[in-house]
């Protein structure tokens, strides 16, 4: 029944009638707060720079490459992905440097910062997708349960896309003690989910809040917001600073490269280690994610532009979201970083490390990749006694 005598009207009919994954939309205080940012004009957020978000290029162009059959066998690897097996045993013992990460996949890494637990972005669901039984599927398990993790001081999300936040990861959390750091306009899906007002600390760009000693500040980033069917650009995006009394750490979220890192590591670095967006890149979108050779150059950007600490990759390896090959941010990368000299961690995923300590760098990926192109490699020198008929096309493992 519907009209003017159903006892609920049609806007609420509707609503109920919304997948709970969408979450909710700002409004009331939060919304004019977010009226009142100088980073919010003309109705939406804005980017520190100029920022196309939408795919550039030709639709049918990008369709036939994502979709080719050759395409989609070698974005996914090519057997199952090697998972660390002690995490849970690993982390009960307290980091003896007091900085300890370890990347569980995607961008979901948990942070131990002098004595203080900081879990970023995390994403234990299936699916980064509204839906069960829809769109990008984990490619490999998870390191532990999410309660297996042990008690989180603060959970720190850097944007609203699925593949960050993360509704059956927020639940869980959200009965808890912990409380979550965000950008401005997240709160109204955390609270739509079940999470206390209390325990939300919703930050504008160089706003911060602290946390058992520990400051956490979100600085800017280059790229969008969005959940369910419209994109009315009313969440912020966020990389985010932690700052201990000893230790100091930076998680880039989802970014296109962009000046503004020179600024972040002038006013909060240099930093033990940075975790830095490296993968589902593309042509077809330039400006909102970084390629591995951006995302080097973001960390030494932000380490005041010479190598200094430790380069964790992340946003790659866990979903199919792009159309370069599985195992190339990771390859590419290690190249990058080898010829910076900058040390790169490159743990499996549930892999704890401690950036002061003995890095983990074994290319465990080799093993499970197809055969991928490297065309970021410079030519082979004319002297090079090395066929140049073997071209760029060569398995993960040759070097």
């Amino acid at each position: 029944m519907t009209g003017a005598g159903s006892p609920h009207p049609l806007r609420s009919r509707l609503l109920s009638l919304r997948p709970a994954a969408f979450g909710a939309d700002p409004t009331g205080e939060r919304m004019e707060r977010i009226r009142r940012s100088p980073n919010f004009a003309d109705g939406v957020f804005r980017n520190p720079v100029g920022t196309r978000h939408r795919p550039s290029g030709s639709t049918m162009e990008f369709a036939k490459v994502y979709f080719q059959k050759e395409s989609r066998v070698r974005r996914a690897p090519a057997g199952p992905i090697p998972v660390h097996s002690t995490t849970v045993a690993d982390l009960a013992r307290p980091p003896a440097t007091g900085l300890r990460l370890t990347w569980m996949g995607h961008s979901s890494v948990l942070a131990e910062v002098d004595g203080v637990r900081v879990l970023f972005d995390p994403v234990w669901g299936e699916r980064c997708s509204p839906f069960p039984f829809a769109g990008p599927r984990r490619l490999h398990r998870n390191p532990l349960p999410l309660a297996a993790l042990g008690p989180v001081d603060v959970v720190v999300i850097s944007h609203d896309h699925y593949d960050h936040l993360d509704l059956p990861s927020i639940r869980a959390l959200a009965t808890t003690d912990t409380v979550f750091a965000v950008p401005l306009g997240i709160g109204a899906h955390l609270e739509h989910w079940g999470v206390p007002a209390s325990r939300v600390r919703e930050l504008d760009w160089n706003e911060s809040t602290t946390v058992g000693g520990v400051r956490l500040t979100a600085t800017p980033a280059r790229h969008f917001c969005g959940r369910g069917l419209r994109n009315q650009q009313h969440t912020l995006w966020a990389s985010w600073v932690v700052a201990g009394p000893r230790h100091r750490v930076y998680h880039s979220g989802d970014t296109g490269y962009f000046e503004g890192f020179k600024d972040i590591g002038a006013e909060h670095g240099p930093f033990d280690a940075t975790m830095i967006q490296i993968g589902a890149y593309s042509e077809y979108w330039p400006d909102i994610h970084m390629t591995p050779e951006e995302g080097l150059r973001a960390h030494l950007d932000l380490q005041g532009g010479t190598p200094h600490g430790v380069l964790l990759p992340i946003h790659w390896g866990t979903f199919n979201l792009a159309p370069h090959a599985w195992a190339e941010p990771a390859e590419w990368t290690k190249d990058a970083a080898d010829e910076a000299g900058q040390p790169v961690a490159c743990p499996r995923p549930g892999e704890p490390f401690e950036p002061a300590g003995g890095l983990p760098v074994e290319a465990w990926w080799r093993t499970v990749s197809h055969p991928i192109a490297h065309p970021w490699r410079r030519p082979r020198s004319a002297a090079s006694t090395v066929p140049a008929s073997r071209g760029d096309l060569n398995l993960a493992g040759e070097r």
